[in-house]
């Protein structure tokens, strides 16, 4: 950049701009494989004006900007792959109104998703999306990539819950997308097309989000299976027997077993013959209905071979339970450099999806492991680099990837359930889109950004 370009930014923000200091490593990555983009300048604005005022500037100076929030991304979306700036959203960390009237809850972006679960449960309120980093993550990200997480099976994702947002465009234009209303057939749903769209057509800096009473009562278990195929066909049974969990997650073997390597802390026996586990949770606010449900899941798994369901006793249980899921991708990074594939299909098709990937990894010579939420189809693929060389991970892996899309969307499936495109998925978006579908989005983003400044090199495969 050049000097005075960065003498008017500094002037805007003062020291907050930081050019060259250890922050520039910390903001080079997310947690996508090994990739690293150093950008050349990091804003840490705390007002909208602040970041009109800079998104203004940068489109007049044909400056590429890269929203950044927590970097907890697997698609690579918050890389400076362009270099120019990153706007780090860490300042925007407020809550600012919890309507208990009309059950919403006002936030900026850079408040971490699990902060406002428990603000708001401290008023009995709910917001369900909870992706696996909830912990770390931030809800503006999550806007950004319409994250899901295990409640989504029963609750769905974070697009079902966003009302309204305040949105700074390309050109420093600031608009609020809807209205605060649980109904709206008001022209074109603004809201919806900027949830999802990944940090490419404005940056979002407020967030009016709805919210549902919060169940009084849950119930856990996790079912041990003799075959993970056979794990993945009692999903779909369990819904057409009439259940509605609140979670059902799947685990193969070895998820389980690198998760327990490498945290021997958890206390968790795993047979050398369980194949797969289902973690499966229900929830509401009747004991007598959630424990009917109970039993018709239990005379829906007797007909798989499965071992002795263990149910989790007390809420230290669960939280181990649920501790195990949540840590298989930092498990296996902990391992291996992984490559994670987002696929999802049609619930019914999962046990295809599964041995499907498994055939495509022996005739490729790669190691997968499997995990994810079942429930919705969604199935997260880790492969592992282990002793892959460069040669075949940097060059050749793309074409069994190629094959894992095709059967994906073969399945009736599509490519990312949760995670975005970003910048590692976008040579397989001709996979699940046609030639029209891909020039009316890229329509859109010219439309929203005319000079292809904000997230450049996202989402479309001839984005360099």
């Amino acid at each position: 950049m050049e000097k005075e370009q960065i003498i008017f930014l500094k002037n805007l923000l003062g020291e907050r701009c930081v050019l060259y200091s250890d922050a520039m490593v910390k903001y080079s990555h997310d947690e996508t494989e090994d990739l690293t983009f150093f950008p050349e300048l990091i804003l840490y604005p705390k007002t909208t004006t602040e970041v009109a005022k800079i998104m203004s500037y940068c489109n007049d100076n044909l400056i590429p900007v890269t929203p950044s929030g927590a970097r907890t991304g697997l698609s690579g979306g918050a890389l400076a792959t362009h270099g120019g700036i990153i706007l780090s959203m860490e300042r925007f960390n407020k809550i600012l109104q919890v309507d208990t009237d009309n059950l919403q809850v006002t936030t900026e972006p850079g408040v971490i998703t699990q902060v406002i679960q428990e603000k708001v449960k401290e008023f009995g309120l709910f917001y369900p999306p909870d992706p696996a980093s909830k912990g770390s993550c931030f809800i503006g990200g999550n806007i950004s990539e319409n994250s899901g997480g295990p409640k989504a099976v029963k609750y769905g994702v974070t697009a079902d819950y966003v009302l309204n947002l305040e949105v700074v465009l390309p050109n420093g234009k600031v608009i609020w997308t809807g209205a605060n209303v649980l109904k709206n057939a008001t022209g074109y749903n603004l809201t919806q097309l900027i949830v999802g769209s990944e940090g490419t057509l404005g940056i979002v800096t407020k967030i009016v989000l709805k919210l549902l009473p919060h169940p009084t009562i849950d119930k856990l278990m996790l079912v041990p299976f003799f075959d993970a195929e056979k794990a993945c066909e009692a999903v779909a049974e369990l819904f057409k027997a009439g259940i509605i969990p609140s979670g059902l997650e799947f685990l193969e073997k070895d998820a389980l077993v690198y998760t327990l390597s490498h945290f021997p802390e958890i206390n968790l026996p795993v047979s050398e013959n369980h194949q797969a586990h289902l973690l499966i949770e229900l929830d509401g606010f009747d004991e007598d209905s959630i424990m009917k449900d109970v039993e018709k899941i239990i005379s829906v798994l007797e007909n798989y071979p499965i071992d002795e369901i263990l149910f989790a006793e007390s809420e230290a249980q669960k939280n181990e339970l649920w501790s195990i899921r949540r840590k298989v991708g930092e498990a296996v990074k902990s391992f291996s450099i992984y490559k994670e594939e987002d696929t999802v299909v049609p619930r019914y098709a999962l046990p295809q999806l599964l041995k499907g990937v498994k055939s495509i990894g022996k005739e490729y010579g790669f190691k997968s492991v499997c995990y994810g939420h079942a429930g919705d189809g969604n199935l997260h693929i880790n492969i592992l680099k282990g002793d892959l060389s460069d040669e075949f991970w940097n060059n050749e892996l793309h074409e069994a990837i190629t094959e894992i899309f095709k059967l994906t969307c073969s399945l009736g499936g599509t490519i990312s359930g949760e995670h975005g495109i970003g910048l590692v998925q976008k040579r397989y978006m001709p996979i699940a889109f046609t030639d029209i579908q891909l020039s009316l989005m890229r329509s859109i983003k010219k439309l929203f950004d005319p000079n292809t400044i904000l997230n450049p090199g996202k989402i479309f495969p001839d984005e360099d």
